[in-house]
Order: structure tokens, then sequence, then C-alpha cells
């Protein structure tokens, strides 16, 4: 292959590196998995650097409800600003790469902004993490916040994860991802087609990157370059991710939930807040320019802080389901069956979170029943 760059080591020795072939397809993919910053966020996104979380390799996209994996993205990662990042790699000498390739990322996106769920894409980033031998919770906070100090507030963590999944849903329903195509080489058939469906997609971002190899005397280098946004493509992207911060609170939340949810679910999540204050239980109000939260703190008899369940304007209430006490199997079925019986199917489950609609809680009796099982969920937190 043509083209080299030149190295010179410590000792002022001069070392001739040539650009060198892939020998696969699946060598390049796992140097992704490796080192997620070969996808060049900098360069992505100059003002805000992006940073990467690997969801999963091999990432299933179902092209039916409730349906199997009928294809599978490459990799899934999601950005600290919660975009669904899709990426395909293909090597420069696989001829699928100048057509094909468009339309399969194509279905890839189109079916994944309708089957993807949010539980579903939690799931996999768990059984990712237990492959790898991680803590997803733990992994996910030194990504949102990496230059955390040693001491934080638990409960802070805790609503900054919530908030983060929150994003990446409410992305997906409104059609936030990124495309991206990974090659050794960019061919330009493909940098014209990225280059169109950038300008066209918004707010769906397409890009390419490529991540070329020079080598030499045993020594390796890799250099990514994103190809493939236009002016007019960047300005559009760099005002769609840019977020101005809004800080919630009762008066604006209400008055978002009327909106987007009805006056009948506002006024179910006004008792809500009501009851909340009566039993002493002080809200911490979320940020977030696009979907806003209250999380009520529970202390429990050592002081600790505690977040049990978090109220969303997108209409649904989230409930910690791994935390201490319902950690212990016997507890986390009693809560279950406890909610399952007020709310039946409504309720959406995984491992870490469960889902309620506050359109199931509208009714006055069942609202009620609702809250007492949360009365005794505290009490069960307030003993720890």
């Amino acid at each position: 292959m043509t083209g080299g760059i030149y190295l010179i080591q410590d000792d002022e020795r001069l070392v001739e590196m040539t650009e060198q072939a892939y020998n696969s397809e699946a060598l390049l993919q796992k140097l992704l998995v490796d080192y997620p910053s070969l996808l060049a966020g900098d360069r992505i996104d100059s003002t805000t650097p992006r940073r990467w979380l690997l969801i999963k390799p091999e990432m299933e996209v179902p092209s039916e409800e409730d349906g199997y994996g009928r294809w599978f993205v490459d990799h899934l990662f999601l950005d600290q600003d919660g975009i669904p990042t899709i990426v395909e790699v293909k090597r420069s000498c696989d001829t699928r790469i100048r057509r094909e390739v468009v339309g399969q990322m194509l279905d890839y996106a189109s079916h994944a902004v309708v089957y993807w769920s949010i539980e579903k894409i939690i799931t996999q980033f768990e059984a990712n993490c237990q492959i790898r031998g991680l803590e997803p919770n733990t992994l996910l906070s030194h990504f949102l916040v990496p230059d955390r100090p040693t001491l934080f507030d638990l409960i802070e963590d805790d609503i900054q994860i919530s908030n983060f999944w929150q994003r990446v849903k409410d992305n997906l329903q409104t059609g936030k991802i990124r495309l991206v195509f990974v090659a050794d080489k960019i061919p330009s058939e493909l940098q014209q087609i990225i280059e169109f469906l950038n300008r066209q997609m918004n707010p769906a971002e397409v890009i390419g990157v490529e991540i070329k190899k020079f080598e030499g005397q045993n020594l390796k280098v890799l250099i990514p370059r994103v190809i493939g946004q236009t002016t007019e493509a960047k300005g559009t992207e760099i005002s769609s991710v840019a977020r101005e911060v809004r800080q919630w609170n009762e008066t604006n939340f209400i008055e978002e939930i009327e909106i987007k949810q009805g006056v009948d679910i506002a006024k179910t999540t006004q008792t809500i807040l009501d009851w909340a204050s009566c039993k002493n239980l002080s809200p911490t109000w979320g940020q977030g320019k696009q979907s806003g939260s209250f999380t009520p703190r529970i202390v429990t008899a050592k002081g600790d802080k505690k977040k049990f369940f978090v109220v969303w304007t997108s209409g649904t209430v989230e409930i910690s389901a791994n935390e201490a006490p319902f950690h212990l199997p016997e507890i986390k079925n009693e809560l279950l069956n406890r909610l399952t019986f007020l709310v039946g199917n409504a309720i959406s489950v995984n491992p870490y979170y469960w889902y309620i609609p506050l359109s199931v809680l509208t009714e006055e009796s069942i609202l009620k029943q609702f809250l007492e099982v949360i009365e005794w969920a505290i009490s069960e937190i307030q003993l720890l």
C-alpha cells in the first residue's frame, strides 16, 4: 500500500512506517471494542468531544415487536448524551462497502428506533459487563463523570444514571441516533452518500471514520479520520448535540406533565408529590432539556440517603429494584407481586429497574394502593 509516516524514537532513530491492510474485518472490530476512542469523538465534535460507552458488540436488531434478532450491528455504543451510535465495520477490499452497506445500515437504524426498548439496551449492557468482569453501574458512573472525586453522593450518582437511561430512551423515540461507517478507507462513492444522508436525516447523524494502520520495526500506529461531515452537516450536528440545562421544579414539572401527558396524569403526579411531602421525602429535582424528574429522598436508620423511585415527565415511574434490601430475592419478589397485583402486565421489568406508566395510576383507588405499596417498600429501606 502507498503512503507512510515517520516516527522519531527517544534515541533519535527514525522509523519509517508504511500503511498496511488489516488481515481481517474481525481485527478492526476488536480494536473498537478495546479502544473505543478510535471513533475519534474529538473530531466528531471538537466543542464537546464524544465519549463512548460500549453496550454490546453484535447487538441484535429485531424486525418485529418482541421478535428475535434478524440482523446484528457490529457495535452499539452510547455517547455521554445518550445518543445510540450504531457502528458498521467493513474493509475497503470488501465490495459491499460501496452501496450494499448503506442499505444494510438503514435497515438496522429504521428497525432499531422502533424495536429497541430501553429495557433491552440496559439488559444487554449489563450482560456485556458481566462477560468482561465489570460492574455496570460503576462503569457507567465513571463514564458519566470521568473526573469524579473519591467521595460522592450515592443518591446523586444513581439519579445521574437514571437520567442517562431516560435520555437514551428519549433519543430512540425521536430518532436521534448516529450511524458510523468504519473502514480502513472510505471510498468516494460511500463518502458522497454519507454527506447526502447527513444533510437529509436530521436529527439522525451519519459519518464515516477511516482508521488507517501503519507498521514498521514491530511498531504499529493507528490514525483515525472523520470524513463526510460537510459544513452544513456539522452545523446541524453542533446545534443538535448542544444541550441547554433546565433545572426542574414542582411548577415547571407539573406544567410539562400536563402538556405532554394530559390533565389526568398531571393530577396523579401532583398527588404523588403531595404524598411525598407529607411523608417528609424531600424530592431531588433533575436537570435536562428534554426530560425532567423528581426523586424522593429516603433516609435510613443510619442516616444514609437512598433513592427508590423516580417520576419522569415522560409519564413513567421508575423503581430501583436491585438496591438494598430489594437485592434479596424474597423481598424483591414480594415487591413485584404487590405491584403486579395492582397494575398487571403494565409493569416493565429488568433486573435493575422497573417501569410503571402513570396512566395506569389515574384511578384514585389504584393510586392509593400504589402509594401504600411504596410506603411499605420505604419502611423496608428505612430499616437498613
